[in-house]
């Protein structure tokens, strides 16, 4: 290790992004994460183990973020040349955070035990400061490896998603120093009797209540070419199918009806819609709501669910709360703007936020909540506090997410539902569209690159898991009882 730590740690965080989905190879993400640890516990001073664990961070971002350089194809001001660039800068960034972590575990080196506890608790600190400095940017947090181990990914109904990466570091420990010290390879010991009481899980109940989940596989070039906007309309319409005997619940993606198209302002084209619902039937549907000034002039807009029934009826609308900066607007605009930066989506308008997490009533289908595209990736922010809702609609545009972005923005949708006990509902213009239990299995998908459809019942929900009623508490009190274990750990070792 001596001979070149720095490109160890580089090696290590980008064997580490394998684990992750589509790869899925969590052994060797936790075998890279014990190489980390050792790494920080060879360290020769602050620096050099903030080094160590930044480097490594670097990596496994840069790797594990490679879908965003494709979202740079799609607009013409802001040239594909800068995709990976863009993501190794933003992984500079993100990197920060397990060097902050590796730098306040290597204050605990003296005890090996003391070190893996100080870096569970620091990597729980640093995931969750990650969700929330600057907007945030939670992506591909570390439990989310577990995604191919469901029991030990449903840990998260007891300590969320940033305790049970916490939990994995300390499993990785374990690994790093059984060599020299055998008993610490208890450190894993939490990670399996969390998982113990998930290994046979009663099958997800049906409500009984028909959905079908659109799919309609539009390119993002298909969605940007003005001329194909009725024609993409008519293929989800054809994907919806005709209505029947029983009430369904139809959902679309997100924006399925954009560029110049405002359900609510028009009521020919809610018509038009309406005609192909059956009388009970309700339509969910992405789509635009415009903001005007005093003059009538459009100086913003929405990225918004639409709540429609059979009578050509909007009962209501959510709001997009957590947007995306260079997606749906433009940070400091009028210093990017300036010198040529502008939006990854074309169309040069900002979108404005919502107010957060709403529940709405369906009739016939219980109470939905929402969260568009992204949103679904924050831990203890998807859900409407006042009103706990039935199911979560998670309508999202993996479009320009290339190939690895879809499978782990699935991931943590799924994550979601294990918190929440909640099924989640996804439909995207190509995939995944997909149907998520209470428990996090995947009921049913559309693989990316396909069109068509997806008719099931609806799961009903779990009561209220540990981690709905208190969220993200319980991973921060997980983190204080680490760090204090670490402390007598320590004071044991002088």
């Amino acid at each position: 290790m001596r001979s070149s730590p720095k490109l160890i740690a580089l090696i290590a965080g980008a064997l580490a992004a394998t684990g992750f989905a589509p790869l899925h190879l969590w052994p060797l993400a936790l075998a890279a994460l014990a190489l980390l640890i050792r790494l920080i516990a060879d360290a020769p001073n602050a620096r050099g183990a903030f080094v160590r664990g930044w480097l490594f961070g670097v990596a496994q971002f840069s790797v594990g973020l490679n879908w965003i350089a494709h979202a740079f194809t799609f607009q013409d001001k802001m040239p594909p040349a800068l995709g990976y660039p863009a993501v190794v800068l933003l992984s500079l960034y993100l990197a920060v955070y397990p060097g902050l972590a590796a730098l306040a575990a290597w204050t605990l080196r003296r005890s090996p035990a003391a070190l893996a506890l100080g870096l569970a608790a620091a990597w729980i600190a640093a995931e969750g400061l990650r969700a929330t400095m600057f907007t945030g940017f939670a992506w591909n947090p570390l439990a989310a490896i577990w995604l191919p181990l469901l029991p030990v990914a449903r840990a998260t109904v007891w300590i969320g998603t940033y305790g049970l990466s916490g939990l994995t570091v300390l499993a990785a420990a374990g690994l790093a120093f059984a060599w020299r010290r055998p008993a610490l390879l208890g450190l894993a010991a939490p990670l399996v009797l969390l998982a113990l009481p998930h290994l046979d899980p009663a099958p997800a109940p049906a409500t009984g209540r028909s959905v079908r989940i659109v799919q309609p596989n539009i390119s993002q070039e298909q969605k940007n070419d003005p001329d194909a906007q009725i024609a993409n309309l008519r293929r989800i319409l054809a994907l919806s199918g005709r209505p029947g005997a029983e009430p369904r619940l139809l959902l679309w993606p997100e924006a399925a009806i954009d560029n110049g198209f405002a359900l609510e302002e028009d009521p020919v084209l809610r018509a038009a819609l309406a005609r192909r619902l059956g009388p009970r039937d309700v339509l969910l549907t992405g789509g635009v709501a415009f903001e005007y000034d005093a003059f009538g002039s459009i100086v913003g807009a929405r990225n918004s669910v639409f709540a429609m029934d059979a009578a050509g009826v909007v009962r209501g609308r959510y709001d997009k709360s957590h947007l995306v900066p260079y997606g749906e607007y433009l940070p400091m605009r009028t210093l990017l703007e300036p010198i040529g930066l502008a939006r990854l989506v074309p169309g040069d308008l900002d979108f404005w936020p919502g107010p957060g997490p709403r529940s709405l009533a369906l009739p016939g289908f219980g109470t939905a909540g929402f969260q568009i595209c992204y949103e679904i990736i924050f831990s203890g922010q998807v859900v409407d506090a006042d009103r706990r809702p039935a199911f979560l609609f998670n309508p999202s545009n993996d479009a320009w997410f290339g190939s690895w972005g879809p499978p782990q923005h699935l991931a943590q949708a799924r994550l979601r539902a294990i918190e929440e006990g909640l099924p989640v509902l996804r439909s995207t213009p190509t995939g995944i569209s997909a149907l998520i239990g209470p428990r996090g299995e995947l009921l049913a998908s559309l693989p990316i690159g396909t069109g068509g459809a997806i008719d099931a019942r609806l799961p009903a929900p779990l009561p209220p898991t540990l981690f709905a009623r208190f969220g993200n508490y319980l991973p921060a009190a997980l983190a204080l009882l680490l760090a204090a274990f670490a402390v007598v750990m320590r004071r044991r070792a002088r």
